[in-house]
C-alpha cells in the first residue's frame, strides 16, 4: 500500500495491482477517513434525526402500494453453463460471465432492524458453483456476514473481491476466505481466463459501527469480456465518474444499477440515485441494458415501494430508456440473447 502524507492527507491503493488511470496515486483518505474526490461525506446526524421526527409527505400512498418484486422460483439457473445475469433481491445478483460465475453484494436474508420483503428463488445454500463474491462497500445491506459464512460453506473455491481496507470486515466472517483488496481504476488479479474485473468509483460513504465512518473503501466493479462489458453500480449518488468510467474502459454492454432510496432528498441525494438520476448514469456510460436494481426488497426509505419501476416504465415510454429490463428474482437474463 502505499501512503502519502500531506496534513493527514494519504493515498491508499494496492501496489501489488495495474492501475488503469494515468498518474493516480490512489484513493485520498483525510485523517484515515476515505472520501468522494475532495470531499469526506457521511450523512449528519441531524438530517437524519430531521428525517426521523418528519412526517413522509407519500405516507399514505406508500402505505397502500403493496407491491413486491415477483419471484421466478427454481434452481435450474446454478447448474446451467450458460452467460447469464439472475437478480437475486435488491443488489444480489448471480452472473456467470466467461465460465466464471460471481455473486455481487451478497445479502440474502433478513438485515438487523430490515426485513426481507421479497423471496428467493431457492434457498441460499443451494448456491453452488460460485467463484467469486464482488463486495462494492460494507454496508449491512450489501455485505452480510449471514449469508457470507453460507455462500462459503457451500462454495469452497470461494475469493472475494473487495475494497480498501475491507479486509477485517471478512476475517471476522471467515478467516479462511481468500480475499483480494483493490482501490478505485485497479484492476483485480485473481481472475483467470479472458475475463477482467476492474473496480471503479461511485460516490458514496460507509459505516457499520460505531468509530468506523469511511474507514473502508467503496466503489462499483465493471466484467469485461472479449465479447461483452458489464457495469455493476454498488450504491452511488450521481457523479462525474460515469463518464469517467465510460471513457477510461468504453460503453457498458449491459448496466445493473440502483433505483430505489432516494427519498426524502436532502437525506439520500448524496448516497443514492432516483430512477431518472440513474438512467442519466446508464446513458453516460453509453449503456446497452439497463437492469434495476436497490429497489423493493428492503424498506429503505420514504418512497413507495413500486414507484422506482413505475418512473423507469415513465422514462423508457418516453425515450429516454432504450434498454430496460425489470426482470423478476430468480429471472434467468441470458446475455446471448441480449441486442
Amino acid at each position: 500500500m502505499t501512503l502519502q502524507h500531506n496534513n493527514h492527507i494519504r493515498h491508499i491503493r494496492n501496489e501489488r495491482l495495474e492501475t488503469i488511470k494515468k498518474d493516480y496515486r490512489g484513493n485520498k483518505t483525510i485523517k484515515g477517513r476515505f472520501a468522494n474526490g475532495d470531499e469526506i461525506y457521511y450523512p449528519a446526524s441531524s438530517d437524519v434525526l430531521r428525517w426521523q421526527l418528519s412526517k413522509n409527505p407519500q405516507r399514505n400512498e406508500k402505505k397502500r402500494d403493496n407491491y413486491v418484486p415477483p419471484v421466478h422460483e427454481g434452481s435450474e439457473f446454478i447448474n446451467s453453463d450458460k452467460d447469464m445475469i439472475v437478480w437475486l433481491g435488491h443488489c444480489s445478483f448471480f452472473i456467470r460471465l466467461g465460465g466464471i460465475t460471481f455473486l455481487t453484494d451478497p445479502v440474502l436474508y433478513d438485515v438487523p432492524l430490515l426485513p426481507r420483503r421479497a423471496g428467493l428463488p431457492c434457498p441460499p445454500e443451494h448456491l453452488r458453483n460460485i467463484d467469486f463474491l464482488l463486495l462494492s462497500h460494507g454496508h449491512r445491506d450489501h455485505l452480510d456476514k449471514k449469508t457470507i459464512k453460507t455462500v462459503f460453506e457451500s462454495n469452497p473455491q470461494l475469493k472475494a473481491l473487495a475494497p480498501l481496507r475491507a479486509g477485517d470486515i471478512l476475517r471476522n466472517i471467515n478467516p479462511h476466505l481468500p480475499y483480494q483488496e483493490a482501490g478505485w481504476y485497479q484492476k483485480f488479479d485473481l481472475v483467470p481466463g479472458e475475463v477482467e474485473v476492474y473496480f471503479m468509483p461511485a460516490s458514496h460513504w460507509y459505516r457499520r459501527g460505531l468509530l468506523d465512518m469511511n474507514k473502508v473503501l467503496w466503489g462499483s466493479f465493471v466484467i469485461k469480456t472479449p465479447a461483452l462489458s458489464l457495469y455493476f453500480a454498488g450504491d452511488s449518488a450521481m457523479g462525474q465518474h460515469f463518464e469517467e468510467i465510460e471513457d477510461l474502459l468504453g460503453p457498458m454492454d449491459v448496466c445493473l444499477m440502483p433505483v430505489g432510496a432516494y427519498k426524502p432528498a436532502f437525506l439520500m441525494a448524496k448516497s443514492h440515485m432516483n430512477p431518472h438520476e440513474a438512467v442519466k448514469g446508464y446513458n453516460l456510460l453509453r449503456g446497452g441494458t439497463f437492469i434495476p436494481m436497490h429497489y423493493g426488497t428492503f424498506d429503505l426509505s420514504d418512497e413507495p415501494p413500486g414507484e422506482p419501476v413505475r418512473l423507469l416504465q415513465q422514462i423508457a415510454a418516453g425515450g429516454m430508456l432504450q434498454g430496460l429490463k425489470i426482470p423478476a428474482i430468480g429471472e434467468p437474463v441470458l446475455l446471448q440473447e441480449l441486442s
